[in-house]
């Protein structure tokens, strides 16, 4: 559901209080992102065109706000590559509309575990189509996680289900928060080509921009009169999702990602505690043993790049004369 900043070199300095701060809006930032969950969900009966409207739309008023406070906005538009932006903006949507549908069908922590299959495909897209080099080990983890992801989809899939008591609409459901993972990753790949000649202020108000737009484009699909509860919830969901982009922008200036990062996982622990508090959905075993599996295989990675990240400093450090 979040939408990962880019990597800060190692080299950048930080602040004295670095990985604590960065740390701390990191988990703000997870949050944030779980309200703005929360909020969608509790509006199950909106199209989830509908949903990606006031997600994006309101989420543009705290980015307004941030970027007069910091005197940019007359240079957030400034680009040179507006069609990087539109494409960006066609896959972002696509995921985030299947992301939304599927909280109106799955209980909330299955559709957060699923999702957390995006940097998984990451790593299996850029082998397959950038032609990237993937090690042996960075295979096998991301094997195992995907493992964990089918772990949880099997159970949903009625198909092979053998005529159990999960409905269409759960299958349906199950597939299309894979879908939303599957188009996250093409997502991010291009948020990560992007950033070699744009801002992240930017590409960010670019996409809320782009994403309003083309979410207008399913009205003639049924959108509804939402009631005041039901428009609070929306808004209050686009401004928390926007709050939640600034905290995770922000959050990589004080520390680099292998410290930051697994604390994204953060978000599986408080969607059950909602999901059990606010919408009584009790976790199945299926999920907990594939959610455990995918996380375990998303800080193997981090760690793995972690050790790596020190072993090339130190490698630099005894090179230097």
């Amino acid at each position: 559901m979040t939408t990962p900043a880019p990597a800060q070199s190692n080299t950048t300095a930080r602040p004295a209080a670095g990985p604590l701060r960065g740390i701390v809006l990191k988990v703000l930032s997870v949050v944030c992102f779980v309200v703005m969950a929360t909020q969608l969900k509790a509006t199950a009966t909106i199209p989830a065109g509908e949903m990606v409207f006031f997600r994006s739309f309101f989420a543009i008023l705290p980015v307004v706000v941030y970027l007069g406070w910091k005197r940019q906005l007359r240079t957030a538009l400034q680009t040179r590559n507006p069609w990087g932006h539109v494409v960006r903006g066609l896959v972002g949507v696509t995921s985030m509309g299947l992301g939304f549908f599927a909280l109106t069908r799955l209980p909330l922590p299955e559709t957060t575990a699923i999702s957390y299959a995006a940097p998984l495909l990451i790593v299996v897209f850029s082998a397959l189509l950038l032609k990237e080099r993937v090690y042996v080990f960075r295979w096998t983890v991301v094997l195992v996680g995907l493992a964990g992801v089918l772990v949880i989809l099997w159970p949903r899939l009625t198909v092979l289900s053998n005529g159990g008591s999960i409905s269409n609409e759960e299958t349906i459901g199950a597939l299309a928060s894979f879908g939303a993972a599957v188009f996250s990753a093409f997502a991010i790949m291009q948020v990560r080509h992007l950033v070699q000649t744009e801002r992240t202020e930017t590409i960010a108000t670019y996409f809320f921009i782009t994403a309003s737009v083309l979410s207008l484009m399913t009205l003639p699909f049924g959108w509804v009169w939402p009631t005041p509860e039901q428009a609070a919830l929306l808004v209050g969901a686009g401004i928390a999702g926007g709050v939640g982009q600034l905290l995770l922008t922000s959050c990589y200036r004080y520390a680099d990602m292998s410290v930051i990062a697994p604390f994204e996982y953060t978000s599986l622990l408080l969607t059950i505690i909602i999901g059990l508090v606010i919408f009584s959905e009790v976790p199945t075993p299926a999920m907990l043993i594939g959610a455990a599996i995918i996380v375990a295989s998303g800080v193997a990675v981090i760690l793995r790049e972690h050790y790596l990240g020190l072993d090339r400093a130190r490698s630099r450090e005894a090179s230097t004369p």
